[in-house]
């Protein structure tokens, strides 16, 4: 029982890798934070402002996504994943750079977001696809569980770190902190020795568009690959139009400070945790399509309780809490299986460009939904954008409820091998 619990933990290049993310994933959320906080705080930037700066994020990757897929299945994916990373970490230290210098202006902004955002895609097409290779498809849930339990510890306390930094420090000097921890994910992804199948040779490859078109074809050929990529959709819709105000809805019309805000945010990280850490046994339990339709139908509807809050009062808080404190916990099983799921279907000489096809209709309902909450916050306000935010995010929950995905299911050895001893009957 012992040995499989802990059968991951004596993989040393998967330790390498969650080392590393770990890391990047704390940088990340104090960078995420500190790069909007910048454009409010230091440039005091408008709601329409606020979407643009989210859809400069969000449009390289809808734009550049599905081409990301085909190099990652031409080409060894930890190169693709050091390279991005390095590449983050330059363009975040120019924020600093120029705030230093007194030349930041919201344009530099809206650049790095665009292009961060292209070398992002590429590193988590290639992430995504790299795992299984790295552990084994047995062991994806096992693998995907330990990243989000990390991954969920980085977010308790990056969140609530990030504010303080940005109320101390400034949110340029935050920024910098992100540029670092991409250079630690580098280093510990550079220290990695499994060895990856070979390249596609360049006279096996097929025109660009043709290769697209497999990885989309297979995403839609599929009826539970079809099923999760429509909820995604809207999900992400509604992901979209909250992530357009939600910073300006709680610091200007709420009144919270960031760093109570960071606070605030952070609590969503113990969920998330103990989500990471019971989603195997949850999966076990309600089968793979079960656990992911339902727990994301839990967290939706934990939602509206955000667009009650009124004033920096601590029913507000609490009102901003519970969402996180349970949903954020219902979205990380949510996640962990549906990414797991994709991971398993998927054949392995395409898993690149349907993780990257799924990651072009992610891209696409977070860009449309950016924009869209953009103007709706100048139009209807921010209160009545994040109710329909999450109607939205609501109807993508009741889509997967009644999809194939409900009744999907994987291998018992897969959850088997990723089940605490503990947690198993």
């Amino acid at each position: 029982m012992f040995a499989r619990f802990t059968g991951l933990w004596r993989h040393r290049d998967f330790m390498k890798l969650w080392a590393g993310q770990t890391v990047s994933v704390f940088g990340s959320l104090i960078g995420g934070t500190a790069l909007p906080f910048t454009a409010i705080l230091v440039l005091k930037a408008t709601p329409l402002e606020m979407g643009l700066l989210a859809a400069a994020g969000l449009a390289p990757g809808f734009a550049a996504g599905l081409f990301a897929g085909v190099w990652v299945d031409r080409l060894r994916r930890r190169p693709i994943l050091i390279a991005a990373d390095l590449g983050r970490a330059l363009l975040l230290a120019t924020i600093p750079l120029a705030a230093f210098m007194h030349q930041l202006h919201i344009t530099q902004l809206y650049s790095v977001a665009f292009l961060n955002s292209i070398l992002t895609i590429f590193f988590d097409v290639a992430y995504q696809s790299y795992l299984p290779t790295l552990v084994g498809r047995e062991e994806v849930i096992a693998g995907n569980s330990k990243l989000s339990a990390s991954a969920s510890v980085a977010e308790f306390s990056g969140f609530g770190i990030a504010g303080w930094l940005i109320q101390i420090f400034t949110a340029p000097i935050a920024v910098l902190i992100d540029a670092i921890s991409f250079l630690v994910s580098a280093t510990t992804v550079g220290l990695i020795r499994t060895p990856e199948a070979r390249t596609v040779a360049r006279e096996e490859r097929q025109g660009m568009w043709h290769e697209i078109m497999a990885g989309l074809r297979e995403l839609l050929q599929s009826p539970i690959l079809r099923a999760l990529a429509s909820c995604t959709l809207i999900k992400q819709l509604g992901g979209g139009m909250i992530g357009a105000v939600i910073l300006l809805y709680t610091n200007r019309e709420l009144g919270f400070s960031p760093g109570i805000l960071g606070m605030i945010f952070g609590v969503g990280g113990i969920s998330a945790f103990f989500g990471a850490v019971i989603a195997p046994y949850v999966t076990r339990k309600l089968g793979i399509g079960r656990a992911s339709s339902y727990s994301l139908l839990a967290a939706s509807c934990l939602g509206f309780l955000i667009p009650l809050a009124h004033g920096a009062t601590l029913l507000a808080a609490l009102l901003l809490i519970v969402p996180q404190l349970l949903g954020d916990g219902c979205y990380t099983i949510y996640d962990i299986n549906t990414l797991s799921l994709r991971q398993v279907l998927a054949p392995e000489r395409l898993l690149g460009r349907v993780n990257a096809s799924m990651q072009f209709i992610s891209q696409g309902g977070l860009l449309a939904g950016s924009l869209l909450g953009g103007v709706l916050g100048s139009l209807v306000g921010l209160r009545a954008t994040l109710v329909l935010a999450f109607c939205t995010g609501l109807v993508g929950a009741v889509w997967l409820l009644l999809s194939p995905v409900r009744g999907a299911s994987i291998p018992a050895e897969m959850l088997a091998s990723s089940v605490p001893a503990t947690l198993q009957s």
